[in-house]
């Protein structure tokens, strides 16, 4: 069979992927996705959207538990965990059928089966030769394990665990980053006995310490019991429950265990190696332009070393289009992109925590404030407690926002406007935010560093 040739064939339909081929035909080239699975990858399917769906249904229940607080007499009856599915599977099922038509209306040409990378300017589909004057790679990511530990029975991973017909009375989680939290919220809510094992000092550890400290506090409050700073050691199991035995000695009996221990980069036997791509650990290197070593051949998303966020690969996916066409585009810095955990509180932010900017800037260099919720009155009327905390450079930019509090996922927007502007508190100061609303919490932490408190003390 004749070789299928392309300006850029894309390795992978994920987020990162199929950004990339949409910019691509947007500026005139021909673009082809190979995926071996579902356009959308990880994220539409198993991660992102099905996730955030479990954690809609868990507010709703813990609104209903609550309603008598607001004059509204509500209860749960029960969790439907059939019907949570149903609703998970049709918003997943819409958004797919959605993004199908999106690649045909842009005219991508997806080409289902495993690809493997076979040279620089080609991959192999089967039989099928496809050939791009410029290749990406960009196959995702999957979930990790810990060495000895294997994946089976009721040691499961976040992908086994959106499948589960039924929801535990106790469930242990090893793992207190993003995952982890976000499943411990949805069990708590659905009336499970939550365990979470973190390894390092706190709670969602990658985010700012006051932020962390605030979130352990508020799963206390709700019941979700955490062990931080002691290591997993061993797990035993048998038809209905496991056991889990930490370092210090200590065991936890549960239904299932979690392990939400991170995601590592799906590139074996893909052939990336035999080109003669540069790897680190599973990792494509590739430099500030997302080039590999390999002259045409550019890496994006997952399975490049940083951040792994859908809304990232957007933007990789997009960087490296334009890269392709010369139009020589800004990528954002890992610390400056946004990141949210849905868990109940919500935690957000952007830029660099208070400890990272006196690194960087100079202990006596850094001014920080931080808002307390309790001030805010639609953050009261939604009966949430949080803080928004602000980090400047002495006289100069705001360089990271952090926040905690239920919503809190939608001010980051602002947030990264200012921090990846560079702007100035005083810049942002005399800005309206309008009132009642949380967005009013980012307005007053900037009028306090700016020297002008309304609101705040």
């Amino acid at each position: 069979m004749a070789d299928q040739q392309f300006d850029i064939v894309v390795l992978g339909g994920g987020s990162a992927g199929y950004a990339a081929a949409i910019r691509a035909t947007q500026l005139g080239y021909s673009a082809a996705v190979i995926e071996k699975d579902k356009l959308g990858g990880t994220c539409l399917h198993r991660g992102c959207v099905p996730t955030k769906a479990l954690l809609h249904s868990a507010e709703i229940a813990d609104a209903a538990r609550d309603g008598e607080a607001y004059g509204v007499k509500s209860s749960v009856a029960g969790i439907d965990i059939e019907g949570v599915t149903r609703f998970r599977e049709k918003l997943v099922a819409s958004k797919y059928k959605g993004l199908q038509g999106l690649l045909k209306a842009n005219k991508i040409t997806v080409i289902e089966g495993e690809g493997k990378l076979v040279a620089a300017d080609a991959v192999q589909v089967g039989s099928d030769r496809i050939v791009g004057k410029h290749i990406v790679l960009a196959t995702g990511s999957f979930s990790r394990s810990l060495p000895g530990l294997d994946i089976e029975g009721r040691v499961i991973t976040s992908e086994q665990a959106l499948e589960l017909h039924e929801i535990p009375k106790r469930v242990a989680i090893l793992g207190g980053g993003v995952i982890g939290v976000e499943f411990a919220s949805v069990w708590k809510s659905f009336g499970a006995e939550v365990t979470i094992i973190e390894g390092l000092p706190h709670l969602v550890p990658n985010e700012e310490e006051s932020i962390s400290k605030q979130l352990e506090r508020a799963f206390r409050k709700r019941g979700i019991d955490f062990k931080l700073g002691v290591r997993f050691k061993s797990v035993s199991q048998d038809a209905d429950s496991v056991t889990i035995t930490l370092e210090d000695g200590a065991t936890i009996d549960a239904d299932y265990l979690l392990v939400a221990v991170g995601r590592g980069p799906v590139t074996q036997g893909l052939g990336f190696e035999e080109v003669g791509v540069e790897m680190d650990r599973g990792f494509v290197l590739a430099n500030e332009r997302l080039e590999t070593n390999v002259p045409s051949v550019y890496a994006i998303g997952d399975i490049v070393p940083g951040l792994q966020l859908a809304h990232r690969s957007y933007q990789q996916g997009i960087f490296v289009a334009e890269q392709i066409a010369g139009l020589n585009p800004v990528t954002v810095l890992d610390a400056n992109v946004p990141k949210i955990t849905y868990c109940d509180p919500e935690v957000a932010s952007v830029g660099l925590t208070e400890a990272k900017a006196k690194e960087q800037y100079g202990e006596d260099q850094v001014t920080t404030y931080e808002y307390n919720l309790a001030g805010n009155a639609k953050s009261s009327i939604l009966g949430t407690a949080g803080s928004v905390k602000a980090v400047r450079v002495n006289d100069g930019p705001v360089v990271g926002v952090h926040m905690i509090g239920a919503r809190v996922g939608e001010l980051v927007g602002e947030a990264q406007l200012i921090v990846n502007w560079e702007a100035y508190p005083e810049d942002v100061a005399p800005f309206v935010h309008a009132h009642p609303t949380q967005n009013e919490t980012i307005g007053e932490t900037m009028l306090k560093l700016a020297g002008k408190p309304l609101h705040a003390i």
